[in-house]
């Protein structure tokens, strides 16, 4: 029951609160220790940069997780309450659903106002890809390719491990993501980021792959082909870099009936339907309808385990 509750709760508050400032949230907090750390490294061999960088995976896992493990297993023994909205609290930090939605309406706003440059702007927060010369095409497609990968590693990948690791578990998936985000690029982090970045990889596989299949359910709920959305999935899903991204973006081109392109790396789906601003609208609906479909997921998956263990 209070894995409920917590769950309950933290999704309150991302729907209601948001995000907290930069100065009280956890995963800022990551990014200075990583950026603080990661100096450390980069003047090395090879070989040391690997190790350290998996050093520093280590390390900051356990700076961030274990206070959460060692508080709530304190509270629960104080007090239930304090327990379930402490839980709450810091589940939340873990993920952010609001947090995505603002973003995408801000983007679409912008492209709606023709003000490309700052949409470029938007998004270099949110891609790996230089977008100061991209067109208005390859900016919408930015913004929904974002948009798709984003919910699974901003709010499906986030609950499933809490579902099976409990807060401690979404603590540590946030890490390694936060660190892959920071890191995980070719370059000059190709060996220090090398460690964080496979192991990103890993803790990935089943849910990106998992909302795949809830944007192939949220196409199929909202009308659209649900059917081209898993074929496209199948076919384009490995045209991308990562093991892991083409599956929700091939998932979102096949649903939408449209191409998302990164010049020169992939293009995912066809090119029947054009990229417009409005096509931003329509994936974040997307988005959203799969983002219930796994909420309603998680409380089943939940109940079905209370039912089954008592």
């Amino acid at each position: 029951m209070d894995v409920l509750l917590i769950l309950a709760l933290a999704l309150i508050a991302d729907f209601t609160l948001g995000d907290p400032p930069d100065t009280f949230h956890p995963v800022a907090w990551m990014g200075k220790v990583i950026s603080f750390l990661e100096r450390g490294g980069l003047s090395h061999s090879p070989l040391f940069q690997f190790i350290y960088g998996a050093v520093i995976t280590l390390l900051v896992m356990a700076l961030f997780t274990l206070p959460v493990y060692f508080l709530l297993l304190y509270l629960k023994d104080v007090s239930f309450a304090a327990y379930v909205l402490a839980g709450a609290v810091l589940l939340k930090l873990t993920f952010s659903l609001r947090g995505l939605e603002n973003t995408v309406h801000k983007i679409k706003r912008l492209l709606l106002d023709e003000k490309l440059d700052e949409v470029r702007f938007e998004l270099r927060a949110l891609v790996s890809r230089d977008t100061s010369s991209l067109s208005k095409p390859f900016l919408i497609s930015a913004a929904v390719e974002s948009a798709a990968e984003s919910i699974c590693d901003s709010f499906v990948a986030p609950l499933f491990y809490f579902l099976f690791l409990g807060v401690p578990g979404a603590f540590a998936y946030r890490v390694v993501s936060t660190l892959d985000s920071m890191i995980g690029y070719h370059g000059e982090y190709e060996y220090l980021g090398k460690f964080p970045s496979r192991l990103d990889d890993v803790l990935n596989f089943i849910p990106a792959r998992l909302t795949a299949l809830l944007l192939v359910l949220a196409a199929f709920f909202s009308r659209r082909s649900g059917r081209r959305s898993w074929q496209v999935a199948l076919g384009d899903h490995s045209k991308t870099e990562s093991p892991n991204a083409g599956w929700p973006m091939a998932a979102a081109a096949g649903a939408l009936n449209i191409q998302l392109e990164k010049v020169g790396h992939y293009k995912l789906g066809r090119a029947n339907a054009p990229l417009v601003p409005e096509t931003v609208d329509e994936s974040l609906s997307l988005v959203q309808i799969a983002a219930v479909t796994w909420i309603l997921a998680c409380f089943a998956i939940e109940v079905i385990y209370l039912v089954y263990s008592t």
